[in-house]
């Protein structure tokens, strides 16, 4: 029997398995990043990857705009999973947690890190700044990060207040500003080639494989999280009310005084009972309280001074008294 072979199926053997991916995205979440941390960030029910830009094997960089309706190449999607394939981003992390979340990861679930490179890691290793801007700066790569990128992020990346100029709206999208898109897609493109440059300039200072090692162990352990007794934390949010609650009526019984927590009040108060005091810090307090009368001392420590139990350590003690496990406290 004759005939030729599939032109597909010869294309398919024929092309190189990957071998690297270097990768940068741009991201959208109404979480703020910088104070939550990048987990809690891709949790946000409106989290959304808007941009993917990878190069293969130090290719030509492909930008997907996913915010437009593109999408990104099935055997790229394998190799994010594939752990033969070595990915390099500039702070991997974020790129790794934002994927996991855009493969449909479950939360608490990652892409395994073990085969991700940190370029940011790599800079610090051989004590680079930790901006892809600063490494850039430094090495004088021959092109740096845009400088619009800030702005673009803050636009494209972060909730906006809404105005009658923009309509009410809470959020930027591309349709609102295609030339601002059009250069945030340059942004995004450039980040993945000073990415590869770094990783050129610092090929002959390679990091020892006992501190990638290391790297991935921190990975492990950031994706686990720490484990919480949830029944202690509620419990200890209970009594620590119930305590402030108890405590409140104490002083006011004490003072008559509305709100003993008020420094005005309690100032006051203390002058009508001979004691003047222009602070009542907690140093101020540990002075006070050497020469106060007994009467004064406690609502002065019960109310600002050092004394005080902090809701943490005052709900604990609490709880061990209201029948959880000792061990649970530990």
């Amino acid at each position: 029997m004759g005939g030729g072979s599939n032109p597909a199926t010869l294309k398919a053997k024929a092309r190189k398995p990957i071998k690297t991916l270097s990768i940068d995205i741009e991201t959208y979440s109404s979480i703020d990043l910088k104070k939550c941390g990048v987990y809690r960030y891709v949790e946000s029910p409106d989290f959304e990857v808007l941009l993917f830009s990878y190069s293969v094997d130090g290719g030509a960089v492909v930008n997907v705009d996913l915010a437009c309706g593109e999408c990104i190449p099935l055997e790229i999607i394998h190799a994010l999973s594939d752990d033969s394939v070595m990915k390099f981003a500039f702070n991997a992390t974020f790129e790794r947690v934002c994927l996991s979340r855009y493969l449909y990861h479950p939360t608490g679930d990652y892409l395994s890190p073990d085969s991700w490179y940190c370029t940011m890691v790599w800079s610090a290793y051989m004590g680079l700044p930790l901006s892809l801007e600063g490494v850039g700066a430094v090495l004088n790569l021959d092109k740096q990060k845009l400088t619009e990128g800030k702005d673009l992020v803050k636009y494209f990346c972060k909730p906006c207040a809404p105005t009658k100029a923009n309509g009410g709206r809470t959020r930027n999208h591309p349709s609102d500003a295609p030339d601002k898109w059009a250069k945030f897609k340059q942004y995004n493109v450039r980040d993945v080639e000073i990415e590869m440059e770094i990783q050129q300039k610092l090929s002959k200072f390679p990091v020892p494989e006992f501190v990638w090692d290391e790297y991935h162990l921190d990975q492990e352990i950031n994706d686990r999280g720490v484990r919480l007794d949830m029944r202690l934390v509620k419990a200890a949010i209970d009594v620590d009310q119930k305590s402030r609650t108890e405590l409140l009526s104490l002083m006011q019984k004490i003072t008559s005084l509305e709100n003993p927590n008020s420094v005005p009040q309690m100032k006051g108060w203390l002058a009508e009972n001979g004691l003047e005091t222009d602070s009542l810090d907690k140093k101020a307090v540990a002075e006070l309280i050497k020469t106060s009368a007994p009467h004064l001392t406690s609502p002065m420590l019960w109310c600002f001074g050092s004394s005080l139990p902090s809701p943490r350590s005052r709900s604990i003690r609490l709880c061990g008294v209201n029948g959880l496990p000792q061990s649970m406290l530990s």
